[in-house]
């Protein structure tokens, strides 16, 4: 099945068709880094790193861009607050994004753009816009005003001009600031005291929210772009602001191409946010729950559905990615990962795997053909099944599971991983093997009670014994 993309625009999967063949642009956007990265920030980056995986699987070349919101109301404010320089807050806080996301295995951008690296373009921006009468001067800035374009506004969450006016009782005159309508949002903001500032034609000041996006993604990607993404929370009033600003500096029916919004995180209900101090940063998760079960829970569930976050959720994903690394791992020792394309199983695996991705990169279709593969896989390390068919399976693992979904370590982890199962299974070997004489020994007696005794015993260091024709077998189980 071609690839078919859900566009919040239009509100429907639409088959994707990029503006360049064999080419495709995406910009999303990132975090404002006045506080260490959260679980929302997680779902957020891991989402579009699948995206943009799968299509790189897909044979396009991608051109993926992202942001740093490096000066903020809030960064200014955390600054004040510790007496230091805004610069140190965003910094210590993009440190801090990056750490966690190579945990969380998230490939990094082709670039990660700042703000404070494109005030020349955000200042063009805004001057085009107050020459095609869409913006104009205010007591405190400048402002984009809505009723210049009526026909834009609503785009992404369907709301209209009429429906916003019926709800806004005696908010509209109460404007402040000079400015015209409660509706219109701000492009530029004049500075105040003690506050960092940029030289422009209105005055110092810095730039609005919205307009720092618009500016970012036309300076890399050009007057038209692929897919734009982030959050649902930003569709309003981020991503429709951006509508506005770009498509009247343009002059262009549209800019963006798709618009992609990823699922919340929700607590008890709610939307995981700091607003709501329901939120837990990621770093404080990696006490909880590894790195890559993190990720492999985030994933469990298709972008843009939103994810219940809870104690359980954690502790089910860890086990069922204990269960994928485990077999990897205890296959890797046997054999190397080899050619697949000629197993019938894997085959039938893949082409569902495929239809899946292609259906809007359905990710938890994607993990039931995994699943199944380690179960194949489980049962063929513990069969003796011939070499040939562990490394087919091993090496599809590597595609899919790893290459594609980004679930098992890099190859330097992998090996130590490796080297530290066969370790323990090999200081083990000499007490199991004593053990399992005695246990043979109580079943020969009909002494039933010594050998569940001793099977206990076994199963206390996380060894399990199967019982077979040739004896008993045993395995570690993390």
């Amino acid at each position: 099945m071609p690839l078919r993309i859900y566009d919040t625009r239009s509100r429907v999967k639409n088959f994707f068709t990029p503006l360049v063949k064999g080419k495709v642009s995406i910009y999303v956007c990132g975090i404002t880094p006045y506080s260490p990265s959260h679980l929302g920030h997680a779902r957020q980056a891991i989402s579009f790193d699948i995206i943009t995986r799968w299509l790189r699987k897909l044979d396009f070349e991608v051109t993926y861009i992202t942001n740093f919101t490096d000066i903020d109301d809030k960064i200014i404010k955390v600054a004040l607050t510790e007496n230091v320089d805004f610069q140190k807050i965003s910094e210590r806080n993009i440190e801090n994004y990056f750490h966690v996301m190579d945990k969380l295995n998230v490939l990094r951008a082709d670039k990660y753009s700042r703000v404070t690296e494109t005030i020349p373009e955000i200042i063009d921006m805004i001057s085009i816009l107050m020459d095609k009468k869409h913006a104009y001067i205010a007591d405190d800035g400048v402002y984009f005003e809505i009723d210049t374009a009526p026909d834009k506004y609503g785009q992404l969450t369907g709301q209209t001009l009429e429906m916003v006016r019926s709800g806004a009782g005696g908010r509209v005159g109460q404007t402040g600031g000079g400015k015209r309508d409660h509706r219109d949002f701000a492009l530029w903001k004049n500075a105040k005291n003690g506050e960092p500032y940029w030289p422009s034609p209105w005055g110092n000041g810095r730039p609005g929210w919205h307009i720092e996006c618009s500016a970012m993604s036309l300076k890399h990607l050009g007057e038209t772009f692929d897919i734009h993404g982030g959050g649902r929370d930003l569709m309003f009033p981020h991503h429709e602001a951006e509508i506005f600003q770009s498509e009247c500096c343009l002059g262009r029916e549209y800019v963006v191409k798709n618009w992609l919004h990823n699922g919340m995180i929700n607590v008890d209900g709610e939307k995981m946010s700091k607003s709501l101090g329901n939120f837990t940063t990621i770093s404080d998760t990696f006490d909880s729950i590894e790195p890559l079960a993190l990720r492999y829970a985030l994933l469990n569930a298709p972008y843009r559905q939103p994810i219940e976050f809870n104690q359980t959720m954690l502790e089910e994903s860890q086990i069922h990615y204990n269960r994928l690394l485990n077999t990897y791992l205890k296959a890797i020792n046997i054999t190397t990962p080899g050619d697949w394309s000629e197993n019938i199983f894997l085959n039938s695996v893949t082409e569902r795997f495929y239809d899946g991705m292609n259906d809007d990169f359905n990710t938890r279709v994607a993990f039931v053909e995994v699943q199944s593969v380690v179960k194949k896989l489980q049962e063929s390390v513990s069969n003796n099944s011939k070499i040939t068919h562990i490394s087919a399976l091993l090496g599809w693992l590597n595609e899919f599971a790893g290459n594609v979904l980004g679930l098992l370590p890099d190859e330097d982890k992998l090996n130590s991983l490796a080297i530290g199962l066969d370790k323990k299974r090999k200081n083990l070997s000499s007490t199991v093997e004593k053990l399992l004489e005695q246990r043979q020994k109580a079943r020969e007696e009909k002494d039933w009670k010594s050998a569940d005794r001793i099977r206990d015993e076994l199963n206390s260091i996380n060894v399990v014994v199967e019982d077979s024709p040739e004896g008993p077998k045993w395995k570690i189980e993390e």
